[in-house]
């Protein structure tokens, strides 16, 4: 687990690295499915909530790379204070978990078939018999 502490002048420093990082760090650990808290330096309270917040809100701004709609919002919105708040929580939640792991899937087909492409075979055949043909016979 690696913990970042956000200072009073808002930035922020991975411990683990003992270095100071900024929004992009925090992206890239993400992407790499890195498991991390933030922490604020004063008070030791938990922030990482906020930060990804943070994060996704700088990232919605910018229309062309938006995920959340207005639409979208409000009927988020509509659920916050009502009894329905922690199911659509945990199926928003297990949604995407399922999202990703189809999608890593998928991936990892287009890959297989990449690297068993005929074409591909037949190079790695000709590079194995260039290879055995430029070796010099041993004496």
């Amino acid at each position: 687990m690696i913990t970042i502490k956000k200072y009073p002048n808002r930035r922020l420093y991975d411990t683990s690295k003992s270095q100071y990082v900024n929004l992009d760090y925090i992206k890239t650990l993400i992407d790499e499915r890195e498991d991390f808290t933030v922490i604020d330096s004063k008070t030791e309270e938990d922030i990482t909530k906020s930060l990804l917040l943070q994060i996704i809100s700088e990232s919605e701004t910018d229309e062309n790379q938006s995920l959340l709609t207005n639409s979208l919002l409000k009927q988020l919105i509509r659920y916050y204070d009502t009894d329905m708040e922690i199911y659509v929580r945990q199926y928003l939640e297990q949604s995407l978990v399922h999202f990703i792991e189809q999608q890593d899937q998928v991936q990892g087909m287009m890959k297989n078939m990449l690297d068993n492409n005929p074409f591909n075979i037949f190079n790695k055949m000709m590079e194995e018999n260039i290879h055995m043909w430029t070796k010099k016979p041993k004496k």
